[in-house]
């Protein structure tokens, strides 16, 4: 996973799954790199599994953005990522950004 950070906007990106085995390691390294941010944005671009672990910790980092006065983004899902998402009613939680569509959703 790597992490990436301009001005109030802090970016994760690079996991194939998140899931229940990697879901306490995710909330770990965003609870630790918050540190005043108030847009967290989650590059889904790789992910092509997700299970409700990787829900739950989605649902954790929105409630912390949330305790902050921030928001989460939720950028460019794979297909099963973004049906699951959909599926699971997290479009309206989430503000889900695909890049090569060029919408909000």
């Amino acid at each position: 996973m790597k992490v990436g950070s301009l001005e109030e906007v802090l970016t994760f990106e690079g996991f194939n799954e998140l899931t229940a085995a990697n879901a306490d390691m995710f909330r770990k390294e965003v609870h630790a790199a918050v540190n005043g941010h108030k847009v967290i944005e989650v590059d889904l671009s790789q992910t092509t599994f997700m299970d409700c672990g990787g829900l739950g910790a989605l649902i954790a980092l929105r409630n912390l953005a949330r305790d902050r006065n921030g928001m989460v983004r939720l950028l460019n899902p794979t297909q099963p990522v973004h049906l699951l998402l959909e599926v699971m009613g997290f479009g309206n939680i989430f503000e889900i950004v695909d890049a090569k569509l060029k919408k909000h959703r």
